[in-house]
């Protein structure tokens, strides 16, 4: 899921305390680096119009699903569900068949009802967003709910009586999103189980990734879904078990991947978008029009339905993309930038499938909300994303961002599938990161990594809870941003060509197969051949940032004239975690400099630099390669003020950036 931001007043307050002299943030230094890649071509130019399309699907053959299995399918879901516009429901029933993958027998399964989270303002979901997520605020009629109308064995067993709802991680008694049935008897490892369930959906006004706008329904996380189990070893887990939390207001998904066959009734006006490739031409009686789907090595199914889309498709195939579909639901606002979505989406798969790995599914469909449709924008699921929702007026390259960011999470969320519960920096800080690279090899958009830093107010530990972070603001600054950071200091030490090795090692390994952070860094010092525990100690397992400072600067002469006039001592602070190197640029009143660097692992360091003149000032990491170095404001300091009034200065500007940064936090 990307994120939005309302950051854009950073920039001149920082560049205008760096014309102050103090914060050190110069033109020069902070001059972007060019683009390190080459363009790959597309199928199609941006330039060239996409073919016009009926304005519903075509009646074109099914695809035949793959006969290769790219994951243990521990699920199999049959589904059927019917919109009823008028009232925004959806009537559904399912049978879902679970394997045990593991070594003991299970007693009890359980499933999530996530649109239980909008069905009062007591939900764990509700109480800790605020009812508001990324800028959208819960309406009077964002409410909404799942209702298990019956659950039954294949052999017709009613085993209502034998669930009840969990709440395992805040004992909150309100929350009914995590259910537990009992089973009559237990299911061996080997042995499954199917489950037969009626359901129905009162759909909220769209707000957090579902509901609906005017006529538009996305149809995200809506059925009863079952929880995700791990066997032993998974994600360095001792034992198997059912990995069991709550919606919470910033946790998004974690679930086994499986097959999916979906049948979706509505009304003949409507045109249906979905997780997976229809089977069939959909068939139209004049009043209700049905589609089905399947999907196989998914691990969820999303779906959004609208009378107004205008529909298109190209076929797209390239290095690591052998043959895609690509599908495009257009809000009518943004019929003319058909074209700029389509590139997007090219563009990603081909740089994407170079990077990491082939994009092995044979469909990709992209959504596009109407206006005041953004709980319903910028979101994931397998085959298919949400842009943005359409605006009235021409976007700018946020619309291809978006896009590529969100094609981005079919690796990370998709194909990897991390768990998003607990360790969600393993889903959107790889692909922010992949998001920045490909944006500023195909776009020329250079992300500016020294002021993101410095929106890292709170720094925490990234591998951590995600309902544990203090609020959504620091959850976001932390998974999204300091995870991309990360990431990228990582780039900065070993290089691009080995960064870009341990992530396509890392994602071959472990695509389908739900890794850890621990599984990352085994893959980076793998490819590396160098432990990576203090950093990780530091910066993933701990939430440190990078601060280092020029405390003071103290020049004598030395009575001997020439090279040797001045002896100037420089006082370096460390105050946050270590780098490998820490570079100084010193300048001296004759117009002369020097470059220094010092290790970076003590707390203080006195250079000694002998000169003909003396320090005129000094500027820590000018060119701005420490990316995690989150206060730039006090790496430099100019001789001709007073130290003790410079200082002042530094501490109060601090607080001022600080403030001014929380204020625009998330």
């Amino acid at each position: 899921m990307i994120t939005t931001t309302r950051r854009k007043a950073v920039h001149w307050l920082l560049l205008l305390l760096a014309a102050g002299g103090i914060a050190g943030l110069s033109e020069y230094a902070m001059q972007q680096s060019p683009s390190r890649h080459t363009s790959i071509p597309t199928q199609q130019d941006s330039s060239e119009p996409v073919a016009e399309q009926p304005s519903a699907p075509p009646s074109s053959p099914a695809p035949v699903p793959k006969t290769e299995v790219l994951s243990d399918r521990i699920v199999e879901y049959h589904m059927n569900v019917e919109l009823a516009a008028e009232t925004k429901e959806l009537k559904g029933s399912q049978s879902v068949t679970w394997r045990n993958p593991g070594s003991q027998p299970v007693q009890e399964v359980y499933l999530h009802l996530y649109a239980n989270a909008f069905e009062s303002r007591k939900t764990t979901f509700m109480r800790e967003s605020g009812g508001q997520l990324r800028g959208d605020k819960a309406k009077s009629d964002s409410f909404g709910r799942i209702d298990l109308q019956t659950i039954r064995t294949e052999d017709g067993t009613d085993l209502s009586s034998r669930m009840r709802y969990v709440q395992p991680d805040d004992g909150n008694k309100d929350d009914r999103t995590l259910l537990q049935v009992k089973l009559p008897k237990p299911v061996g490892p080997g042995q499954s189980v199917t489950l037969r369930t009626e359901f129905l959906v009162k759909l909220p006004s769209v707000f957090a990734r579902m509901g609906y706008v005017d006529d538009f329904v996305m149809a995200g996380q809506w059925f009863p879904k079952l929880a995700a189990y791990e066997t032993a070893g998974t994600r360095g887990r001792s034992a198997d078990g059912w990995n069991l939390h709550q919606y919470h207001g910033n946790s998004e998904f974690y679930s086994n991947f499986g097959i999916y066959d979906v049948r979706i009734k509505v009304p003949s006006a409507y045109t249906v978008a979905a997780t997976g490739f229809p089977t069939k031409p959909a068939v139209d009686d004049g009043a209700v029009k049905t589609y089905q789907f399947y999907a196989d090595d998914v691990h969820d199914f999303g779906w959004a339905a609208s009378p107004h889309f205008k529909y298109y498709e190209e076929p797209y195939s390239t290095t690591g993309v052998p043959g895609v579909k690509i599908k495009l639901y257009l809000d009518p606002a943004h019929d003319a930038f058909k074209a700029r979505y389509m590139t997007a989406a090219k563009k990603a798969l081909a740089r994407y499938s170079s990077w990491y790995g082939p994009y092995p599914y044979s469909t990709l469909s992209i959504v596009v909300p109407p206006e005041g449709g953004n709980g319903a924008g910028g979101m994931e699921y397998p085959t298919l994303i949400t842009s943005w929702a359409a605006g009235k007026e021409e976007p700018d390259l946020e619309l291809e961002r978006v896009v590529v960011h969100e094609i981005g999470h079919q690796y990370w969320y998709g194909m990897v599938a991390s768990n998003e519960f607990e360790e969600a920096w393993l889903d959107e800080g790889f692909t922010s990161y992949a998001e920045d690279n490909l944006m500023a090899s195909e776009y020329g958009s250079v992300s500016n990594l020294p002021i993101q830093s410095s929106y890292i107010t709170t720094p925490a530990a990234l591998k951590e809870n995600a309902w544990e972070y203090p609020d959504h603001d620091v959850y976001a600054d932390n998974v999204y941003t300091r995870a991309k950071l990360v990431l990228t200091a990582i780039e900065k030490q070993i290089g691009k060509d080995q960064m870009d090795r341990v992530l396509k090692t890392y994602f071959q390994r472990w695509k389908f197969k739900h890794p850890s952070t621990q599984d990352f860094q085994t893959v980076l010092e793998e490819v590396t051949k160098a432990k990576w525990d203090d950093f990780f100690d530091q910066y993933v397992y701990g939430g440190l940032m990078t601060d280092y400072s020029v405390d003071a600067v103290v020049s004598k002469p030395t009575g001997l004239g020439g090279a040797n006039a001045y002896d100037n001592t420089i006082v370096l602070r460390r105050h946050g975690g270590t780098t490998p190197a820490v570079p100084i640029h010193v300048h001296f009143t004759d117009g002369r400099a020097a470059d220094l660097v010092w290790d970076g692992k003590g707390q203080q360091t006195d250079l000694k630099v002998s000169s003909a003149a003396p320090v005129d000032w000094v500027m820590i990491d000018p060119s701005h390669q420490l990316v995690l170095e989150n206060r730039h404001i006090n790496n430099y300091l100019r001789t001709s003020i007073d130290p003790v009034w410079s200082v002042r200065w530094n501490l109060g500007a601090t607080q001022l950036v600080e403030a001014v940064l929380r204020w625009i936090a998330w």
